[in-house]
């Protein structure tokens, strides 16, 4: 069966919240761990947990921060078998911020990385490790840091020198035409030879399930999701279209959907995501979404072509 033993990880909450500074209340919250957890996922991913001392409290949400007393609050009665995980990003942590594995209710720490800091997150992980947690490594903006020797260098220095879990291709700037996503599968896959490999996909492109499919087609061990397709800019590969691809009996879609209609139809009239056309313009031209999204914050929002010429001339305000 297509897919079969791959493992499937919801990002809702942690890449949901990159739209909303990461302020979503704890009700929201659990509804989204109990539909989730419902549905068979492996393991769902509450947010990051970056130092108060380098954000705001008073600016980010509960989410950004996500202690283990939060999310006991969330857990706290539900029956499930999901594994909770938590983003770090490099220098944005407080190590000391981590009890040791049995004390805590989290089982995985996912940490961020770009190629260029590829041995700050095997120094990283091998602290978690040694916490006893499980590990993983996202390499982002693949698609930028995929050509000459560094990222083979990196990859390598992972496979010899790191005990992570899982390395994950991160498509930042969802600028992956499904090509490349089968040559880089390849490339993790035969440099990876101890390591699991998984995906993360971006929707600017509509890209986002198409590459997440192909990802699994060619090995992926592990693929990331959210509800309703939830994420920065475009968003992410729907959840609820990977549970419905992956027609294992351990999955049950109408956890999910019944949560879309609850919590995520009047959600998406609050706050934006998904396919828009600013967003389609920065993933065709390989670049981060942030002028995008400062534009859908003025009045000159769907003003596509002034965008456009002024973006890929490389000049914008």
């Amino acid at each position: 069966m297509e897919g079969k033993h791959t493992q499937v990880l919801d990002c809702t909450i942690r890449d949901g919240g990159l739209i909303n500074k990461h302020h979503f209340d704890h009700r929201f919250v659990r509804e989204v761990y109990k539909a989730v957890s419902a549905s068979g996922v492996d393991y769902i991913e509450l947010g990051y947990r970056n130092s108060n001392k380098m954000f705001s409290p008073e600016e980010y949400g509960t989410w950004k921060f996500t202690s283990d007393e939060d999310i006991k609050k969330i857990i706290k009665g539900v029956k499930s078998t999901i594994k909770i995980a938590v983003m770090t990003d490099i220098g944005r942590v407080n190590m000391d911020d981590f009890k040791p594995a049995k004390e805590s209710p989290v089982s995985m720490i996912r940490t961020a990385t770009y190629v260029k800091d590829i041995d700050k997150a095997v120094y990283m992980s091998n602290h978690f490790n040694d916490l006893g947690y499980e590990t993983a490594i996202n390499i982002m903006a693949i698609s930028r840091d995929s050509a000459g020797d560094e990222l083979d260098e990196g990859l390598k220095e992972i496979e010899e020198d790191s005990r992570v879990k899982i390395v994950n291709i991160v498509d930042s700037f969802g600028h992956l035409q499904p090509r490349a996503v089968i040559s880089l599968m390849e490339r993790f896959k035969t440099q990876l030879k101890s390591k699991l490999v998984g995906f993360h996909a971006h929707n600017h492109l509509q890209l986002g399930f198409g590459n997440t499919i192909e990802a699994i087609n060619h090995g992926a061990d592990s693929v990331d999701g959210t509800v309703y397709g939830i994420g920065r800019a475009a968003g992410n590969c729907p959840l609820e279209l990977l549970i419905g691809h992956l027609k294992h009996r351990r999955f049950e879609i109408s956890p999910v959907l019944e949560l879309i209609s609850k919590e995520f139809i009047q959600l998406r009239r609050e706050i934006e995501w998904g396919y828009i056309i600013p967003y389609a313009i920065t993933g065709m031209l390989n670049e981060h979404p942030r002028t995008a999204m400062a534009l859908r914050e003025t009045k000159d929002k769907d003003n596509y072509r002034e965008f456009y010429e002024k973006i890929s001339s490389g000049y914008m305000d």
